[in-house]
């Protein structure tokens, strides 16, 4: 798969010579930010993994054309207002490269393209999950089946409160996933420290981490999920937080929104009705959790 990759050369010589790579993924950008305020977070988590001692790969399809590192213009064409990004997860590459389309990967994309190309680290959001009713529905994030398959670290802060999390945390048992507690043993919930729910593991420092990823690594072609809770900090209250989620879910049931298109009429209330509150947790949870890839990724290294 990797005669398919277009890799920017810092990423190819870094990977080549064995430094430490963080994966990026470019949905959050295109998707779960503003503009102006994206490009200036794509920066920043660049420069949050250059300063850690790692190469920042921020993956896109451009063109038709998957590319693992992108150049500043290619930035700053993902996080223009009229880019016109499709979003990407695994089942949608081939028919955007082979139609040659431009679209934003996902976590279940971006972890794919990331072990294609030889990078094990990838720092983003939010993970996605089962959500209530999947029983009915069969609603369930393909990041979760992608976790199942392919070797990616994935440093997140959890899952949205939204998702039916003990379901979700099941199906990761399930597909030989171990979830990693980051100096915790409760899962987080995104925007939230805590949701409430135990992880099976805890790990103190990255140093802990690399050696359970290592050692995972031996045993299973499975990935690993590291949740860190968003900083303690720029925690959403959590009374704004349940108000917003119970406004949330009532106008996503009035619009009969399903599936895929509920999480962004989610955000998208989360945004506007908290004041910003919601986008500057968002900012600060995800930049947390590349400074976290990358102090692990050098470990590893």
């Amino acid at each position: 798969m990797t005669t398919a990759l277009n890799l920017h050369e810092e990423v190819a010589s870094a990977l080549r010579d064995g430094h430490p790579v963080v994966a990026l993924e470019s949905t959050i950008l295109s998707h779960g930010l503003p503009a102006g305020r994206n490009l200036d977070v794509a920066r920043r988590l660049e420069g949050v993994v250059r300063d850690g001692g790692a190469v920042p790969a921020t993956i896109a399809v451009l063109d038709g054309r998957v590319v693992v590192g992108l150049s500043p213009a290619e930035l700053e064409r993902v996080c223009a207002p009229d880019a016109g990004l499709d979003k990407l997860s695994l089942r949608d590459l081939g028919p955007a490269v082979g139609l040659g389309r431009s679209g934003a990967t996902t976590v279940a994309s971006t972890s794919a393209l990331a072990a294609a190309a030889g990078i094990g680290m990838f720092a983003t959001g939010g993970l996605g999950g089962v959500h209530v009713g999947a029983a009915q529905s069969w609603d369930v994030s393909a990041d979760l089946g992608v976790l199942a398959k392919v070797p990616t670290v994935v440093v997140c802060s959890g899952v949205k409160s939204v998702l039916d999390i003990p379901a979700t945390l099941e199906v990761l048992e399930t597909n030989s996933v171990p979830v990693l507690g980051y100096r915790t043993g409760d899962f987080p919930a995104f925007y939230l420290r805590s949701s409430g729910h135990q992880v099976g593991w805890r790990v103190d420092d990255p140093k802990q981490a690399a050696a359970v990823i290592d050692a995972h690594r031996a045993y299973a072609d499975s990935g690993v999920l590291l949740a860190n809770p968003i900083p303690e900090a720029s925690e959403m209250d959590k009374e704004l937080h349940d108000r917003l989620l119970a406004e949330g879910l009532a106008l996503v049931e009035a619009q009969g929104v399903h599936g895929a298109d509920v999480t962004p009429v989610l955000l998208e209330h989360f945004h506007t009705a908290s004041g910003g509150v919601s986008i500057d947790a968002n900012e600060a949870l995800v930049l947390n959790n590349a400074k976290l890839a990358t102090e692990v990724a050098v470990a590893l290294a």
